[in-house]
């Protein structure tokens, strides 16, 4: 039977007490830093969104296997990937005792669960769907999430040409916040500072472009 819902309710289904355990650790460990950066509302997209890519990666790459997969161990490695990318330095220790990057860790994770998967070296782990949870989230974070912000960045300005801003328009107010004398476009700052965060993480902006980053958060939503 292929039922629609069960890409989205195999999430909730685990295979014991330590399965389930496992993965309310990891989301509270990768999902808190994750869900400050991003808010509620973006948070449970991204989390749902790398659950259907680890379910359609494994339907791809498994489509007549008969075993079924259960567990938000997709979605846990896609936060993985998230934290990686946001945080890339910050050391997380390994079975409790191995201090590795969060970097380091997560490509270390990505190939264990390629090589896994395509050996069958662990029967019973679902290798591919925590594989497609990473990919997913990647892709997303990498590229799409980038492309959405500066696509709705060049709508709002679409139409505006090189005047200057009236003292009461929006992008006019951006700009008095940066300060006074300030000549930088708002824009061009936020897009330099995102390309930043995913060359180098979060943790390599510097307490000026965070404010900046927090700024222009401040007013999209105002302004949504």
């Amino acid at each position: 039977d292929r039922w629609l819902w069960q890409p989205f309710s195999y999430l909730f289904i685990h295979g014991g007490f330590m399965h389930l355990l496992f993965n309310l650790f990891a989301l509270w460990m990768f999902g808190m830093p994750v869900e400050s950066e991003w808010g509620g509302a973006e948070f449970v997209k991204y989390y749902f969104l790398c659950g259907l890519g680890a379910a359609a990666l494994t339907l791809a790459l498994t489509p007549h296997s008969s075993v079924p997969v259960i567990g938000a161990s997709g979605p846990i490695y896609g936060l993985l990937v998230a934290f990686a990318m946001l945080y890339p330095d910050a050391v997380v220790y390994l079975y409790f005792l191995i201090p590795i990057s969060a970097r380091n860790m997560a490509l270390l994770f990505g190939l264990i669960e390629f090589f896994s998967g395509w050996s069958g070296a662990r029967p019973g782990i679902a290798n591919f769907a925590h594989l497609g949870g990473m990919v997913t989230g990647y892709i997303y974070i990498r590229w799409w999430w980038t492309i959405k912000i500066r696509a709705k960045a060049a709508f709002k300005d679409f139409g505006t040409g090189p005047k200057a801003p009236k003292s009461g328009s929006s992008r006019g107010r951006f700009q008095a916040i940066e300060g006074a004398g300030s000549q930088a476009d708002p824009m061009t700052e936020v897009d330099r500072i995102l390309d930043k965060i995913l060359a180098t993480g979060m943790e390599s902006l510097t307490e000026e472009e965070r404010e900046i980053m927090k700024r222009y958060s401040d007013k999209s939503k105002f302004q949504h």
